[in-house]
């Protein structure tokens, strides 16, 4: 009798223990059930738009944008530093695709003498594209690469090289929303409206970016708009002291490049990847500016304008350094004539080419654009060049004061005499200088040295295949 009974208490115990189990998760369904109708609420009353605002105003206001409404958050630094901060995690959680977009043209001007060139595809740095894109993804304009952005640039400026006319095209965030039903455009909305409401691109990009950087204006354009390929026309200002140069003389020698001819021997060549030289350059001119030297007579700065509709690499400098020759005395304009016809000089002569900081990439012309730029902008612009403008007139007044107590001091004639003068180097014709190799002898070269790599990679296949066999 004591064996059943004990087996029966043992049952009882075990069915209670589970009834109190039961209990507890038919508690937590109900929990679970409140809970998910909370969610559900939420999820009801949710605008994402919303969200996106109130993010977005954050950003803006992080960095001085004008919000939809025409506020501007005038807060101190430290509560903009830490609204900057708390934007990070919830900006962090959207992907690209939740954020409306905009294709702009971008103009930028920007002074070349510290970049290693205006393209960031090599390994120096810094170059100007660089810090645009540090600019762009410090106000969290951009988000994704290059290639997604559809980027494209007018064009590749060298190191040193200055301008006050680049344009670029990418996708930008925008303030207008996207509209319930796509386009079709990968994103893309133009608003009906006016970009009144639109986010100030020149004003915010400005605030970060280094002072020889600036965005002078902006604009809307179509997706299929490429910097490069939609140029009608780029524009070259090229600077210089006259220093008695013959002005007249370089004058009708720059004549002669107006139209189409092959520039081969005013670039440097690159037989790799350009195989057609032919441009066309649709103006020529010479001019004198409103600078003069106090300290020399006459000697005043002039420009020479460049217009054509594409150019090739180091061509305008290898053009201004053929016009400085004939300019000097050293070369007559009928040298122009023989350069440009190749089958009389299939091969360029050797000559040192124009240095790069003179050089301005003046503008570039497209059909149907019109930038655009807020008066804050512009006035914050202006008052940022004057105070550049200023800065740099005060340093030609200490050089200016320098060369004045240079004159005062005497010279030592026994020391001059002593030394051996040098000898100013006699010129040599440039139709008589050493040549370059011909395109022709470059692309025979370049497919040499590609049979070759491919030889030796077949050697090696077949190495590694033997090795594998035994």
């Amino acid at each position: 009798m004591d064996q059943p009974t004990g087996e029966i208490a043992e049952s009882l115990h075990l069915i209670t223990s589970l009834q109190s189990q039961l209990e507890s998760l038919q508690i937590r369904v109900k929990e679970l059930e409140s809970d998910n109708a909370k969610l559900s609420s939420l999820v009801s009353n949710c605008c994402c738009h919303k969200a996106e605002e109130n993010i977005l105003a954050r950003v803006s206001g992080s960095f001085g944008l004008v919000d939809e409404r025409g506020s501007s958050n005038s807060n101190g630094g430290k509560s903009r530093k830490k609204k900057e901060n708390q934007t990070v995690p919830d900006d962090k959680v959207r992907t690209e695709h939740q954020y409306s977009k905009i294709y702009v043209a971008l103009k930028v001007m920007y002074f070349g003498q510290r970049f290693f060139g205006f393209a960031s595809e090599s390994q120096m740095d810094p170059t100007v594209e660089s810090e645009i894109f540090k600019a762009l993804d410090k106000t969290r304009l951009i988000n994704g690469d290059k290639k997604n952005l559809q980027y494209s640039r007018c064009g590749r400026t060298d190191k040193g090289v200055s301008s006050v006319g680049q344009v670029i095209s990418l996708f930008l965030r925008s303030n207008h929303k996207k509209p319930e039903q796509s386009n079709g455009c990968s994103g893309e909305f133009v608003p009906e409206e006016p970009y009144e409401r639109e986010i100030d691109y020149v004003k915010i990009l400005n605030k970060v970016l280094p002072k020889d950087i600036r965005v002078m204006g902006w604009c809307p354009a179509p997706t299929e708009f490429s910097a490069r390929f939609s140029c009608l026309s780029r524009e070259y200002k090229y600077f210089f002291w006259n220093r008695d140069l013959n002005v007249v003389a370089m004058e009708n020698a720059g004549k002669k490049f107006v139209g189409e001819h092959d520039f081969r021997n005013f670039c440097k060549m690159d037989a790799a990847n350009v195989h057609n030289y032919r441009r066309h350059i649709t103006e020529f001119e010479i001019f004198p500016c409103n600078e003069r030297l106090r300290q020399f007579e006459g000697d005043q700065l002039w420009a020479v304008k460049i217009k054509g509709t594409a150019f090739l690499w180091h061509q305008v400098r290898c053009m201004v350094a053929v016009l400085f020759l004939i300019g000097q005395g050293l070369e007559s304009p009928n040298v122009v004539d023989a350069l440009l016809d190749v089958d009389r000089t299939p091969r360029k002569p050797q000559y040192r080419i124009a240095p790069e900081i003179p050089l301005v990439l003046q503008s570039c012309k497209f059909e149907g654009l019109r930038f655009m730029c807020s008066l804050d902008a512009r006035q914050a612009l202006h008052a940022h060049l004057e105070m550049e403008c200023r800065s740099y007139k005060l340093l030609s007044a200490i050089f200016h004061d320098a060369l004045l107590s240079c004159s005062l001091v005497e010279n030592d004639d026994s020391v001059l005499n002593s030394k051996t003068r040098k000898k100013a180097a006699s010129h040599v014709p440039l139709m008589s200088r050493p040549t370059e190799p011909s395109y022709e002898e470059r692309c025979i070269k370049l497919n040499s040295r590609a049979e070759e790599q491919k030889a030796y990679r077949l050697a090696k296949s077949r190495t590694c295949s033997n090795k594998a066999r035994s």
